[in-house]
């Protein structure tokens, strides 16, 4: 998934693709757009939240995986990920028209990969997720009213904890550590 720090390569893409369709616009206004897209006034606002954030990461720059869970059905999986949980579709591949799905969604930075080929992962997998209020996640989730999944709130020793499981048996424990 692509996020601010793609910031300049996300801007090339762009001019590349109007390009493609006859608009001409300069690198620098395509900067420009894209720091409007991540919600800020201006490229330099953007620069320099690019340039601080190269400068906490290590050498190594390690970042937090991307679960990928089994799904067996398009459609089932994006009434619940989409419709239910609140995630929004980023992108999907697929090889050719009569091939497997696999795509990423997301909600709040949180990415998940979900596929439909039989070697990316195992159904009945687990992810564990941090969250800031489980509550009203989980109140924004009853409110639903989803026929196939009514999560509740438990007590863990780690924090707050709210389980979903999704229509192929993956499951999302979503955390408030205490």
């Amino acid at each position: 998934m692509r996020d601010f720090r793609d910031a300049k390569l996300m801007a090339k893409t762009l001019r590349q693709a109007l390009a493609d369709r006859d608009i001409s616009l300069t690198h620098s206004e395509t900067l420009e757009i894209v720091a409007l897209q991540f919600g800020l006034d201006q490229w330099n606002i953007l620069s320099a939240k690019i340039e601080a954030a190269g400068a906490s990461r290590s050498a190594v720059g390690i970042e937090p995986p991307t679960p990928i869970f089994r799904i067996f059905s398009v459609e089932k999986a994006m009434e619940f990920y989409c419709g239910f949980l609140g995630f929004q579709l980023d992108w999907e591949h697929r090889f050719d028209e009569n091939s497997p799905l696999y795509c990423q969604v997301s909600r709040d930075g949180m990415a998940l990969h979900l596929s439909e080929h039989s070697g990316d992962a195992s159904p009945g997998a687990k992810a564990f997720v941090r969250v800031a209020n489980v509550r009203a996640y989980h109140a924004e989730l009853a409110g639903k009213d989803y026929r196939y999944m009514k999560p509740g709130v438990e007590e863990a020793p780690w924090g707050l904890e709210m389980t979903v499981i999704d229509p192929f048996s993956n499951r999302i424990a979503f955390c408030e550590q205490a």
